[in-house]
């Protein structure tokens, strides 16, 4: 019997792991399918202000960081209100992603009265 348990919970250890990497796959086929819809290769960068950030970098952020990345690509500007809607992750997580991006200098911040909203500065980028 208590063989036939560790044999489960390996089995289900292993299933975990393949569906981790399933996700994985999946958020960067996410990144490839914008890079089409934008008609741009792989090794292309973008830019447009829908999308200033190349495939290149955005894989080789954290999946959290691409998936914030990739959402204010999509928006252009944004609030953390905003990004959070489409996430479907809390504000107060995607300000911290938001601010995090900022610090890595893949964003923009500007505030105007209470709200910030960030952006791509793609007048900076090279």
């Amino acid at each position: 019997m208590k063989k036939r348990d560790f044999s489960t919970k390996k089995s289900l250890l292993i299933l975990e792991k393949i569906k981790e990497n399933l996700e994985k796959l999946n958020q960067k086929m996410e990144v490839m399918i914008e890079l089409q819809k934008h008609g741009k290769t792989s090794t292309e960068s973008f830019t447009d202000v829908t999308a200033p950030l190349d495939v290149m970098t955005l894989l080789s952020m954290p999946d959290h960081l691409r998936k914030t990345a990739i959402t204010v690509c999509r928006l252009g500007r944004a609030t953390a209100e905003e990004v959070a809607q489409q996430t479907k992750r809390a504000r107060a997580v995607e300000s911290a992603y938001l601010n995090q991006l900022v610090l890595m200098g893949y964003l923009k911040k500007e505030r105007q009265g209470r709200k910030a909203y960030f952006y791509v500065d793609k007048e900076n980028k090279e």
